[in-house]
């Protein structure tokens, strides 16, 4: 296995990746098109609108608050896959699982007739993990947070890993996603898997947090100061699973913030 150092370097550039993207975002401002519009584009459109111009909407400031709006979300989403992609390469390293193992999907039918394949974020097939400890301690982890949801025993009995949803935070009571994530646990445990949702930060709304674990969602969230591996993510991952994340944040904060400021500048300019 790498050196810290080196699991660094192939972790940092995974999770920083797609938040690099970020700082060529542009608006489309409903004009379409993939790239988004410059500010001369901007600008050429808001001063042939009588009455944005009036108004002087088609001030480069007004550009730099668009952008700003919505590189900010885009910030958000991308750390997300960030962390979705580091998550997966993690269960990689310390449980020996390939690529494939670490991912789960599955087919539905559509409205079309046709299948469309739904994932998640990651997973754990017990008995694809090499070292006979960790799949133990896996499998205990299960048993624990099973009863800690009152699930029927001879499901639990019966559940044979565990598929993740990593997000960074969760605080939109988008109920279109809410159905879906609610319908993914249902197929999860159709199909022996232990739904488990992986939140980065503590940044989740206590009623998603309560309708989840109602719907038998495993729900653990940021909380550093917690040392269970029910409740915390990064308990979780130190205890369960190996590999002590926090401590990587922690020794590489100040490249993580660099990278995020350099992004926001880049978004904050009007031009």
């Amino acid at each position: 296995m790498k050196t810290d150092n080196k699991r660094d370097k192939v972790y940092i550039e995974t999770v920083l990746s797609p938040i690099r993207v970020c700082a060529s975002y542009k608006p489309k401002l409903g004009q379409g098109g993939k790239t988004g519009c410059s500010l001369s584009d901007f600008q050429k459109v808001y001063r042939s609108d009588p009455f944005y111009s009036w108004f002087g909407l088609d001030n480069p400031l007004m550009y730099a608050a668009h952008k700003a709006a919505g590189g900010m979300t885009s910030i958000y989403r991308q750390i997300g896959i960030g962390s979705e992609a580091l998550f997966r390469k993690i269960l990689q390293d310390e449980l020996g699982l390939t690529e494939e193992q670490s991912k789960w999907s599955y087919a539905v039918l559509g409205v079309n007739k046709k299948n469309r394949r739904l994932s998640l974020d990651g997973r754990i097939p017990l008995s694809a993990i090499q070292d006979h400890s960790k799949r133990d301690r896996t499998a205990q982890w299960m048993t624990t947070v099973c009863n800690n949801l009152d699930i029927e025993r001879s499901i639990s009995k019966s559940l044979k890993g565990v598929v993740f949803e990593v997000r960074q935070g969760y605080k939109s009571k988008d109920s279109k996603r809410q159905n879906a994530d609610i319908a993914n646990a249902a197929t999860a445990y159709t199909q022996a898997y232990l739904p488990c949702a992986i939140i980065m930060s503590n940044q989740i709304d206590s009623d998603i947090l309560h309708r989840y674990r109602t719907e038998k969602w495993v729900i653990l969230t940021g909380d550093i100061r917690s040392d269970s591996p029910f409740s915390s993510t990064y308990s979780f991952m130190k205890q369960v699973i190996g590999y002590d994340l926090a401590a990587f944040f922690n020794r590489n904060a100040r490249q993580l913030r660099n990278e995020v400021a350099t992004v926001l500048e880049a978004l904050l300019r009007a031009e």
